[in-house]
Protein backbone atom coordinates (compact mmCIF):
# COMPACT_ATOMS: atom_id res chain seq x y z
CA UNK A 1 0.00 0.00 0.00
CA UNK A 2 2.79 2.45 0.91
CA UNK A 3 4.58 1.67 -2.36
CA UNK A 4 1.37 2.31 -4.28
CA UNK A 5 0.77 5.65 -2.56
CA UNK A 6 4.35 6.86 -2.99
CA UNK A 7 4.28 5.76 -6.63
CA UNK A 8 1.13 7.77 -7.28
CA UNK A 9 2.60 10.81 -5.54
CA UNK A 10 5.81 10.50 -7.57
CA UNK A 11 3.90 10.24 -10.87
CA UNK A 12 1.75 13.27 -9.98
CA UNK A 13 4.79 15.53 -9.69
CA UNK A 14 5.98 17.61 -12.68
CA UNK A 15 9.25 16.43 -14.29
CA UNK A 16 11.37 19.14 -12.65
CA UNK A 17 10.05 18.18 -9.21
CA UNK A 18 10.70 14.47 -9.81
CA UNK A 19 14.24 15.32 -10.87
CA UNK A 20 14.77 17.44 -7.76
CA UNK A 21 13.45 14.70 -5.47
CA UNK A 22 15.71 12.15 -7.15
CA UNK A 23 18.73 14.42 -6.73
CA UNK A 24 17.96 14.88 -3.03
CA UNK A 25 17.55 11.13 -2.55
CA UNK A 26 20.89 10.44 -4.22
CA UNK A 27 22.64 13.17 -2.24
CA UNK A 28 21.38 11.66 1.01
CA UNK A 29 22.23 8.21 -0.29
CA UNK A 30 25.80 9.29 -1.04
CA UNK A 31 26.28 10.56 2.51
CA UNK A 32 24.92 7.33 4.01
CA UNK A 33 26.24 4.88 1.39
CA UNK A 34 28.17 2.78 3.92
CA UNK A 35 24.90 2.02 5.73
CA UNK A 36 23.01 0.90 2.64
CA UNK A 37 22.17 -2.49 1.22
CA UNK A 38 24.06 -4.16 -1.60
CA UNK A 39 21.93 -6.03 -4.13
CA UNK A 40 21.82 -9.81 -3.79
CA UNK A 41 20.51 -10.21 -7.32
CA UNK A 42 20.02 -8.09 -10.44
CA UNK A 43 17.55 -8.40 -13.32
CA UNK A 44 19.92 -7.70 -16.22
CA UNK A 45 17.55 -7.72 -19.23
CA UNK A 46 16.81 -8.34 -22.02
CA UNK A 47 15.22 -5.04 -22.94
CA UNK A 48 11.51 -5.32 -23.81
CA UNK A 49 11.40 -8.89 -22.48
CA UNK A 50 9.11 -8.48 -19.49
CA UNK A 51 11.64 -6.88 -17.15
CA UNK A 52 9.20 -4.22 -15.96
CA UNK A 53 6.58 -6.87 -15.16
CA UNK A 54 9.11 -8.92 -13.21
CA UNK A 55 10.35 -5.79 -11.43
CA UNK A 56 6.79 -4.99 -10.31
CA UNK A 57 6.31 -8.52 -9.02
CA UNK A 58 9.59 -8.50 -7.10
CA UNK A 59 8.87 -5.04 -5.69
CA UNK A 60 5.76 -6.45 -4.00
CA UNK A 61 7.68 -9.27 -2.34
CA UNK A 62 7.80 -8.57 1.42
CA UNK A 63 11.34 -9.90 1.68
CA UNK A 64 12.77 -7.60 -1.00
CA UNK A 65 13.63 -3.92 -1.38
CA UNK A 66 14.10 -2.07 -4.64
CA UNK A 67 16.28 0.99 -5.38
CA UNK A 68 14.90 4.16 -3.86
CA UNK A 69 14.61 6.38 -6.96
CA UNK A 70 14.08 4.14 -10.00
CA UNK A 71 13.87 0.48 -10.96
CA UNK A 72 17.54 0.40 -11.94
CA UNK A 73 20.75 2.36 -11.72
CA UNK A 74 22.53 1.72 -15.03
CA UNK A 75 25.73 1.57 -13.00
CA UNK A 76 27.36 -1.47 -14.57
CA UNK A 77 26.90 -0.10 -18.10
CA UNK A 78 27.13 3.66 -18.77
CA UNK A 79 27.52 4.89 -15.17
CA UNK A 80 30.39 2.73 -13.97
CA UNK A 81 32.74 5.72 -13.91
CA UNK A 82 30.68 7.20 -11.07
CA UNK A 83 32.10 4.70 -8.61
CA UNK A 84 30.77 2.26 -6.00
CA UNK A 85 29.63 4.90 -3.52
CA UNK A 86 27.31 6.38 -6.15
CA UNK A 87 25.94 2.90 -6.75
CA UNK A 88 25.28 2.15 -3.07
CA UNK A 89 23.51 5.52 -2.78
CA UNK A 90 20.61 4.11 -4.80
CA UNK A 91 19.65 1.42 -2.31
CA UNK A 92 17.68 1.57 0.96
CA UNK A 93 19.32 1.81 4.35
CA UNK A 94 19.99 -1.54 6.02
CA UNK A 95 17.44 -2.61 8.56
CA UNK A 96 18.52 -4.39 11.73
CA UNK A 97 18.10 -8.10 12.41
CA UNK A 98 14.87 -9.75 11.39
CA UNK A 99 13.60 -6.59 9.66
CA UNK A 100 16.43 -6.67 7.12
CA UNK A 101 15.39 -7.14 3.49
CA UNK A 102 17.16 -8.31 0.34
CA UNK A 103 17.98 -5.60 -2.20
CA UNK A 104 17.75 -5.95 -5.98
CA UNK A 105 17.71 -3.76 -9.08
CA UNK A 106 16.61 -4.08 -12.70
CA UNK A 107 18.70 -2.53 -15.49
CA UNK A 108 17.84 -3.86 -18.95
CA UNK A 109 21.05 -2.84 -20.75
CA UNK A 110 23.35 -4.93 -18.53
CA UNK A 111 22.70 -8.12 -20.50
CA UNK A 112 23.86 -6.57 -23.77
CA UNK A 113 26.72 -4.38 -22.53
CA UNK A 114 30.03 -6.20 -23.17
CA UNK A 115 31.57 -5.23 -19.80
CA UNK A 116 28.61 -5.48 -17.42
CA UNK A 117 29.03 -9.18 -16.56
CA UNK A 118 32.68 -8.89 -15.53
CA UNK A 119 31.96 -5.68 -13.59
CA UNK A 120 29.17 -7.34 -11.61
CA UNK A 121 31.36 -10.38 -10.94
CA UNK A 122 34.18 -8.16 -9.70
CA UNK A 123 32.13 -5.77 -7.54
CA UNK A 124 29.38 -8.14 -6.32
CA UNK A 125 31.02 -11.58 -6.26
CA UNK A 126 28.06 -13.25 -4.51
CA UNK A 127 25.40 -11.65 -6.71
CA UNK A 128 22.92 -13.63 -8.78
CA UNK A 129 21.46 -12.35 -12.04
CA UNK A 130 18.09 -12.93 -13.69
CA UNK A 131 17.92 -12.94 -17.49
CA UNK A 132 14.60 -12.48 -19.26
CA UNK A 133 14.35 -13.86 -22.81
CA UNK A 134 11.47 -13.36 -25.22
CA UNK A 135 10.67 -14.28 -28.80
CA UNK A 136 13.49 -12.27 -30.44
CA UNK A 137 11.40 -11.19 -33.44
CA UNK A 138 8.67 -9.81 -31.19
CA UNK A 139 11.30 -8.33 -28.88
CA UNK A 140 13.06 -6.53 -31.74
CA UNK A 141 9.79 -5.04 -33.01
CA UNK A 142 8.81 -3.97 -29.49
CA UNK A 143 12.22 -2.37 -28.94
CA UNK A 144 11.89 -0.42 -32.18
CA UNK A 145 8.50 0.98 -31.13
CA UNK A 146 9.95 1.81 -27.71
CA UNK A 147 12.94 3.69 -29.16
CA UNK A 148 10.75 5.52 -31.67
CA UNK A 149 8.35 6.62 -28.92
CA UNK A 150 11.29 7.98 -26.92
CA UNK A 151 12.57 9.95 -29.92
CA UNK A 152 15.67 7.77 -30.39
CA UNK A 153 14.62 6.22 -33.72
CA UNK A 154 13.32 7.77 -36.95
CA UNK A 155 13.61 4.85 -39.39
CA UNK A 156 10.77 2.37 -40.00
CA UNK A 157 11.37 -1.08 -38.54
CA UNK A 158 12.31 -2.89 -41.75
CA UNK A 159 14.87 -0.23 -42.66
CA UNK A 160 16.22 -0.06 -39.08
CA UNK A 161 16.98 -3.78 -38.98
CA UNK A 162 18.42 -3.73 -42.49
CA UNK A 163 20.79 -0.90 -41.55
CA UNK A 164 21.63 -2.23 -38.08
CA UNK A 165 25.03 -3.72 -39.06
CA UNK A 166 26.07 -0.40 -40.59
CA UNK A 167 24.77 1.73 -37.73
CA UNK A 168 26.32 -0.35 -34.95
CA UNK A 169 29.57 -1.36 -36.65
CA UNK A 170 32.48 -1.36 -34.21
CA UNK A 171 30.43 -0.15 -31.26
CA UNK A 172 30.68 -3.29 -29.11
CA UNK A 173 34.42 -3.33 -29.69
CA UNK A 174 34.65 0.34 -28.69
CA UNK A 175 32.82 -0.32 -25.41
CA UNK A 176 34.95 -3.38 -24.65
CA UNK A 177 38.20 -1.52 -25.34
CA UNK A 178 37.41 1.73 -23.51
CA UNK A 179 35.73 1.39 -20.07
CA UNK A 180 34.70 5.07 -20.18
CA UNK A 181 33.01 4.87 -23.59
CA UNK A 182 29.27 5.04 -24.22
CA UNK A 183 27.51 4.29 -27.49
CA UNK A 184 24.11 5.63 -28.50
CA UNK A 185 23.86 3.25 -31.46
CA UNK A 186 24.81 0.18 -29.42
CA UNK A 187 22.22 1.01 -26.77
CA UNK A 188 19.35 2.15 -28.98
CA UNK A 189 19.72 0.62 -32.46
CA UNK A 190 20.83 -3.00 -31.90
CA UNK A 191 17.42 -4.58 -32.44
CA UNK A 192 18.55 -7.96 -33.76
CA UNK A 193 21.80 -8.24 -31.81
CA UNK A 194 19.96 -7.92 -28.50
CA UNK A 195 17.99 -11.03 -29.42
CA UNK A 196 21.16 -13.10 -29.88
CA UNK A 197 20.67 -14.38 -26.36
CA UNK A 198 23.09 -17.30 -26.15
CA UNK A 199 26.27 -15.24 -26.42
CA UNK A 200 24.98 -12.80 -23.79
CA UNK A 201 23.87 -15.49 -21.34
CA UNK A 202 27.18 -17.29 -21.83
CA UNK A 203 29.06 -14.12 -20.91
CA UNK A 204 27.29 -14.02 -17.55
CA UNK A 205 27.75 -17.74 -16.94
CA UNK A 206 31.48 -17.40 -17.63
CA UNK A 207 31.72 -14.43 -15.24
CA UNK A 208 29.45 -15.60 -12.40
CA UNK A 209 29.03 -19.35 -12.73
CA UNK A 210 26.02 -21.25 -14.06
CA UNK A 211 24.37 -21.57 -10.64
CA UNK A 212 24.08 -17.78 -10.29
CA UNK A 213 22.51 -17.09 -13.70
CA UNK A 214 18.73 -17.67 -13.82
CA UNK A 215 16.98 -17.50 -17.18
CA UNK A 216 13.24 -16.81 -17.35
CA UNK A 217 11.26 -17.25 -20.56
CA UNK A 218 9.01 -14.18 -20.68
CA UNK A 219 6.48 -15.85 -22.95
CA UNK A 220 6.09 -18.65 -20.38
CA UNK A 221 5.81 -16.08 -17.58
CA UNK A 222 2.99 -14.26 -19.36
CA UNK A 223 1.23 -17.51 -20.30
CA UNK A 224 1.20 -18.91 -16.75
CA UNK A 225 2.72 -16.32 -14.41
CA UNK A 226 2.44 -17.75 -10.91
CA UNK A 227 4.30 -21.09 -11.29
CA UNK A 228 7.08 -19.45 -13.32
CA UNK A 229 7.45 -16.67 -10.76
CA UNK A 230 7.35 -19.13 -7.85
CA UNK A 231 10.07 -21.24 -9.48
CA UNK A 232 12.29 -18.16 -9.84
CA UNK A 233 11.80 -17.23 -6.19
CA UNK A 234 12.83 -20.72 -5.16
CA UNK A 235 15.94 -20.54 -7.35
CA UNK A 236 16.87 -17.26 -5.65
CA UNK A 237 16.32 -18.72 -2.17
CA UNK A 238 13.37 -16.46 -1.39
CA UNK A 239 10.30 -17.30 0.62
CA UNK A 240 7.48 -17.92 -1.85
CA UNK A 241 5.16 -14.96 -2.36
CA UNK A 242 2.17 -15.44 -4.67
CA UNK A 243 0.95 -12.19 -6.25
CA UNK A 244 -2.73 -11.32 -6.24
CA UNK A 245 -2.53 -10.39 -9.94
CA UNK A 246 0.04 -10.24 -12.70
CA UNK A 247 -0.28 -7.52 -15.33
CA UNK A 248 1.77 -6.84 -18.45
CA UNK A 249 3.29 -3.54 -17.45
CA UNK A 250 5.00 -1.24 -19.96
CA UNK A 251 3.50 -3.11 -22.92
CA UNK A 252 3.02 -1.14 -26.14
CA UNK A 253 0.32 -1.95 -28.73
CA UNK A 254 1.74 -3.06 -32.08
CA UNK A 255 0.69 -3.71 -35.65
CA UNK A 256 1.54 -7.17 -37.02
CA UNK A 257 4.67 -7.41 -39.15
CA UNK A 258 4.47 -8.54 -42.80
CA UNK A 259 4.88 -12.31 -43.02
CA UNK A 260 7.87 -12.19 -45.43
CA UNK A 261 9.76 -9.98 -42.95
CA UNK A 262 8.86 -12.29 -40.05
CA UNK A 263 10.12 -15.27 -42.04
CA UNK A 264 13.44 -13.53 -42.78
CA UNK A 265 13.90 -12.62 -39.12
CA UNK A 266 12.98 -16.14 -37.96
CA UNK A 267 15.67 -17.49 -40.29
CA UNK A 268 18.14 -14.95 -38.93
CA UNK A 269 17.57 -16.18 -35.38
CA UNK A 270 17.61 -19.92 -36.19
CA UNK A 271 21.26 -20.37 -35.22
CA UNK A 272 21.02 -18.13 -32.15
CA UNK A 273 17.88 -19.88 -30.86
CA UNK A 274 19.52 -23.27 -31.32
CA UNK A 275 22.55 -22.09 -29.35
CA UNK A 276 20.28 -20.84 -26.57
CA UNK A 277 18.41 -24.17 -26.44
CA UNK A 278 21.70 -26.04 -26.15
CA UNK A 279 22.92 -23.71 -23.42
CA UNK A 280 19.72 -24.00 -21.37
CA UNK A 281 19.02 -27.65 -22.08
CA UNK A 282 15.49 -26.84 -23.24
CA UNK A 283 13.78 -25.33 -26.25
CA UNK A 284 12.70 -21.68 -25.87
CA UNK A 285 8.93 -21.32 -25.92
CA UNK A 286 8.77 -19.48 -29.26
CA UNK A 287 10.45 -22.45 -31.00
CA UNK A 288 8.19 -25.14 -29.57
CA UNK A 289 5.63 -26.81 -31.77
CA UNK A 290 2.03 -25.97 -30.77
CA UNK A 291 0.52 -28.70 -28.61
Amino acid sequence: MIRTITGRVRRSLPPWARSAVKSLLLAWGWLTADLRERPAFIVVGAQRAGTTTLFRLLSEHPQLCRPTAAKGTGYFDDNYRRGPRWYRAHFPLRRPGRWRRTAFECSGYYLFHPLAAERIARDLPECHVVVMVRDPVVRAHSAHRHEAARGFESLPFDEAVAREPERTAGQAELLAADPTAVSFAHRHHAYLQRGEYAVQVRRFIDALGRDRVHVVDADELFADPVPVYVDLQQQLGLAVHRPAEVGRWNERPREPLPEPLVARLRAYFDEHDAALAELLGREPSWRKEPA
